[in-house]
């Protein structure tokens, strides 16, 4: 064994120790590590990944879409999904997020029925392969639990076979009062077995059954559908609601210091198999909660910056940036190694928990009585008292930002355009919901048929139909297409918006919010600055610093700033991008 191999050897081991101290008997930790390694196929390595390497640069730009987003009679779906990014995306966008293409039961994909396969109706593994030949591949490792219709769970109830000891049980007599979830259903779920009444944890709903991580063989075959993954193509992985992955009883349930020694083990795996993957974690959680993911830079690479959606939509609605700019300046910078994930819209939809502490009651509820009155719904949990508070917001963020806090006005599309311009520009790695790049409103249709609030951003778009539409240059759809791809054209082009790149948050006042970025070699500058009133708005361009000795230009509007003239005029929701280039 080579000292990189025998390295990861004896990491392995620690991490495991660590998870199964008084589980897992010490002699049977060597076999355990190796059986780890021998799955991953890591028996070999021959160094050991560097530590605080940037796998992404100005570049990296991610699609979220369901593998059936866009759909047709001439091709299954993940088929047309790559003609369309090779079409409409190339060039702008170079990854693509495809939400769990598993066949499963419930929740658009998140109950997992089989986590080898590719739900047939989307297409099969050579189509991930293909999509993983042009773009980055994420997806999602469904990792807290998988369907009541599995094999795993029928083989539960059975009490025999693959999966039988896979699942989480407690008694109705637990103390289970601090539990911490975002649902509000019951927390066990009764089932018949063979050997008697089980009740099963279910953190988000009876048809998602949380699997018992204290079990080795649960680990060893989610280290298995790793590898798989890594087979075919992705380098990209999402570990959905991994906050709740250890459980125990008396406990909150959640953040727990055994499900961060988890997601060391898998980086270490998973960077060891492949130095370039991406380890991403979804904490819809409040901000310092998420935080803890980073690590000392050894567990997420990237991490949700999920406080994002709720301050930038509450900061384009008020036409005030105060509580925007207060999160940005707390937030550290992510070290090399280390990258935000930045998102304001996505499948789900608008959590608040990670607004909690940063919005304060009232603003959440005009919020949510905003979003209400532009036909959003909202999705509830149980808070810690037992009081009732909303969880998240569901609505289309094109339909989401149609108007302010006073109502609907004309600025739609700019207020929805100024949104994105903001988040390319920030600190981070941006992920672009195919719903915003499309411009898509919210599915009504969809939300009556399911009678999930969540649906209604989910919206299927028959190929020919979205054809027709950016075929017509004066549709919002064909519109915003073309805006977007002009701000992604922009970005991907200055090293000063680099995920890693150095950010400060400007002090402009309420209307102006602004961010100075400066690339890693110190020689671009970009100062964005957005106008999110629907008011001109003044720059004083002495507030940014402008030296008058040296050529600034609007990368946006391609036109050269005047800085002896001392003030530029901002329109009502328009970002500029000034450079010195």
């Amino acid at each position: 064994m080579n000292n990189a191999s025998e390295h990861l050897h004896q990491r392995v081991i620690h991490h495991l120790s660590t998870i199964y101290d008084g589980i897992v008997e010490p002699d049977d930790m060597e076999s355990l590590a190796q059986a780890a390694i021998d799955t991953m196929r890591v028996n070999d390595v021959e160094t050991s990944p560097e530590a605080f390497i940037n796998h992404w640069d100005e570049q990296d730009v991610i699609l979220i879409t369901y593998g059936d987003s866009l759909i047709s009679d001439a091709k299954k779906p993940l088929q047309e999904l790559h003609g369309f990014m090779q079409e409409h995306c190339k060039g702008y966008i170079n990854g693509v997020h495809v939400l769990p293409f598993f066949p499963y039961s419930s929740d658009d994909g998140f109950a997992v029925i089989d986590y080898s396969s590719v739900n047939e109706s989307l297409g099969d593994w050579c189509d991930i392969e293909a999509l993983s030949s042009d773009y980055r591949v994420m997806a999602d490792l469904v990792i807290n639990h998988c369907s009541s219709r599995s094999a795993w769970f029928q083989n539960f109830i059975k009490c025999d076979g693959p999966g039988h000891d896979f699942f989480y049980t407690a008694s109705p007599d637990d103390d289970l009062s601090q539990v911490v979830r975002p649902r509000t259903s019951p927390l066990l779920r009764e089932t018949e077995t063979l050997k008697g009444t089980q009740h099963v944890w279910c953190t988000f709903s009876h048809d998602q059954v949380d699997l018992d991580f204290r079990n080795t063989k649960v680990l060893l075959t989610f280290i298995s559908i790793i590898r798989q993954y890594l087979d075919s193509g992705v380098n990209l992985f999402r570990l959905d609601a991994v906050a709740f992955l250890w459980k125990e009883v008396g406990s909150t349930s959640i953040n727990l210091p055994k499900t961060h020694e988890v997601i060391r083990l898998l980086r270490c795996l998973i960077e060891h198999a492949q130095p370039d993957a991406v380890v991403i974690t979804e904490t819809n959680i409040p901000n310092q909660q998420n935080l803890s993911y980073f690590g000392n830079a050894n567990e997420a690479h990237c991490i949700y910056n999920f406080s994002l959606p709720p301050l930038l939509l509450n900061t384009l609605v008020t036409g005030n940036c105060r509580y925007l700019k207060q999160w940005l300046m707390s937030m550290p910078p992510a070290r090399n190694g280390t990258a935000y994930f930045n998102f304001i819209a996505s499948h789900d939809g608008i959590g608040l928990r990670p607004a909690e502490g940063l919005l304060n009651d009232e603003e959440i509820n005009q919020l949510v009585n905003t979003m209400s009155s532009f036909g959003g719904c909202v999705s509830w949990r149980n808070a810690e008292n037992g009081q009732r508070k909303p969880y998240e917001i569901n609505i289309a963020l094109y339909d989401a930002l149609q108007g302010t806090v006073n109502g609907p006005d004309r600025w739609g599309e700019d207020r929805f355009m100024c949104a994105h311009a903001i988040m390319f520009a920030l600190e981070g790695i941006p992920g672009l919901y195919i719903h915003s790049l499309l411009a898509t409103g919210n599915d009504y249709e969809k939300l009556e048929n399911t009678q999930h609030n969540r649906s209604i951003n989910r919206h299927r778009w028959q190929i020919e139909d979205l054809t027709s539409q950016l075929a017509r240059s004066h549709t919002q759809h064909a519109k915003v297409l073309a805006r977007m791809k002009h701000l992604l054209a922009l970005r991907i082009k200055q090293k000063a918006f680099h995920p890693n790149a150095t950010q400060f948050t400007l002090q402009l006042g309420g209307q102006l919010f602004g961010i100075w970025r400066q690339s890693l070699d110190r020689e671009q500058s970009v100062f964005s600055v957005s106008n999110v009133s629907d008011q001109e708005q003044v720059l004083n361009l002495a507030d940014i610093n402008l030296i008058d000795l040296q050529s600034w230009v609007d990368l946006i509007s391609n036109s050269t700033i005047d800085v002896s003239a001392g003030t530029m005029i901002l329109a009502p929701y328009q970002t500029v991008w000034i450079t010195n280039r």
